[in-house]
């Protein structure tokens, strides 16, 4: 985005003819866009990815390095997190990366005020002294960051090394202690579950679980209310050719995903779920593919398909919105952003949200076809939620199933460890009653 807003404004004329470069166009692109995210917030915390000397990361250290300059040194603070690692054959904690790092970060013009070193243990204070003699900060700027079991410990385990203290030093701000008792009560329902559960996510990207990464902590989030552990298996549907694969799980979710690759695995899980009430949430391409199924196998439509599938499906139950049937480039032109959603007394979703009107992030193309929505509703598909218009469908449901759901839209973007999604905290509790109940 950065470089396509350069060339963009180059293209208009903005540069007035000026040759285009690095410094100063690219990095006052880059300081332009942290002025405009910073808005009406006292504190803005700047990430820049990547590692020092990559040659990626140059033109945005170069602008941190001026955004100091341009806002003054007491309201600025740079942050340094490098590796501390553990040497078991020595028995030692190597500083020299660190050193190095910070070496190089200097030589682009900028000194940390903080360092924070990632290990696997207690930096004790010998070596903490070492590394601010040898990068040139105050003993108790060097802050251990250790690796934790769950990331909901971090701003605790941080507190405690006096993280915050130290921020508000450099930046010459003073607050009171921070109540740190809700971060408290997550860790300790996470570090102390009362039961666990088995969940199946069925995808192609099973490979690259960070693929999921946003389900995986909204799963998490889903189990934190009841003290609820939630251990995720990860199924690739590609090679899911026998579904006794998936007789350990409490509950199965497919989630999102595009094309064709993996289609049937999808489908055979969710037809197993369906049939043996196991709870089951389908997100995105995950509700498509349970109108697929519940098509095919409840309604009777044989060959019911999406037309990303197969184009010539005989019953295209999931086909393309009207005004994406001639894109060709995906990422720009889907359906993208937050819409509303009317959902329907009586049903599961308006049992877990609670209200009947509902706002949620989308990404997709295609849709449930309304060509299909009586068809598929006298045989016995609940649609549970819609567009306000009711053209789009946005939610489904099975009847007579303890917990089946699908939605269109993506509920993990908007759970949070002290609000885990409505829908997510249902589906766990569901799984949880369904294990209790078989074991």
């Amino acid at each position: 985005h950065i470089y396509d807003s350069v060339l963009s404004k180059e293209r208009r004329g903005d540069y007035l003819g000026g040759t285009v470069q690095v410094i100063p166009h690219v990095t006052d692109e880059i300081k332009e866009r942290i002025h405009a995210a910073a808005g009406d917030v006292d504190i803005l915390i700047v990430e820049v990815g990547g590692t020092v000397g990559d040659i990626e990361s140059l033109p945005f250290l170069e602008a941190i390095r001026q955004f100091r300059n341009d806002v003054g040194r007491e309201n600025s603070c740079y942050v340094h997190t490098a590796l501390v690692p553990y040497v078991a054959t020595a028995g030692e904690l190597k500083t020299k990366p660190v050193q190095h790092s910070v070496k190089e970060l200097r030589t682009v013009g900028i000194a940390p005020d903080v360092i924070l070193c990632r290990t696997d243990r207690f930096l004790p204070r010998n070596v903490k002294a070492k590394i601010a003699l040898f990068c040139n900060v105050d003993e108790d700027a060097v802050i251990t960051a250790k690796d934790v079991d769950s990331i909901y410990e971090v701003p605790i385990f941080l507190h405690d090394e006096g993280v915050d203290d130290k921020l508000c030093q450099v930046l010459n701000i003073w607050t009171g202690s921070p109540d740190l008792r809700r971060w408290e009560s997550v860790v300790h329902s996470i570090r102390n579950p009362e039961r666990e559960v088995q969940i199946a996510m069925v995808g192609k990207y099973v490979d690259l679980t960070e693929s999921y990464k946003s389900l995986n902590e909204a799963l998490s989030h889903g189990g934190i209310p009841d003290r609820t552990k939630v251990t995720i298996h990860y199924v690739d549907s590609e090679k899911l050719s026998d579904t006794s694969a998936l007789e350990f799980a409490d509950g199965i979710l497919v989630p999102h995903g595009f094309g064709s690759r993996g289609v049937e695995g999808k489908i055979a899980a969710i037809r197993y779920a369906r049939e043996r009430k196991i709870p089951f949430f389908g997100i995105c391409y995950g509700m498509q593919m349970a109108v697929i199924e519940y098509a095919r196998h409840v309604a009777g439509l044989e060959g019911a398909n999406s037309t990303e599938v197969d184009e010539a499906t005989p019953h295209p139950v999931i086909d393309f919105l009207p005004e994406q049937r001639d894109v060709k480039e995906k990422g720009g032109s889907m359906r993208l952003g937050a819409y509303p959603t009317t959902l329907c007394e009586g049903t599961r979703a308006f049992a877990a949200y609670g209200t009947r009107e509902v706002s949620e992030r989308h990404r997709h193309r295609l849709e449930f076809n309304p060509e299909y929505r009586d068809r598929l509703s006298r045989a016995g598909l609940v649609l549970a939620g819609t567009s306000p218009d009711g053209r789009l469908v946005e939610v489904v449901e099975v009847a007579d199933h303890p917990w089946f759901v699908g939605c269109q839209y993506h509920p993990e973007f908007r759970s949070r460890p002290f609000a885990p999604h409505p829908l997510f905290r249902d589906f766990v509790a569901a799984a949880a009653a369904f294990g209790e109940a078989r074991r």
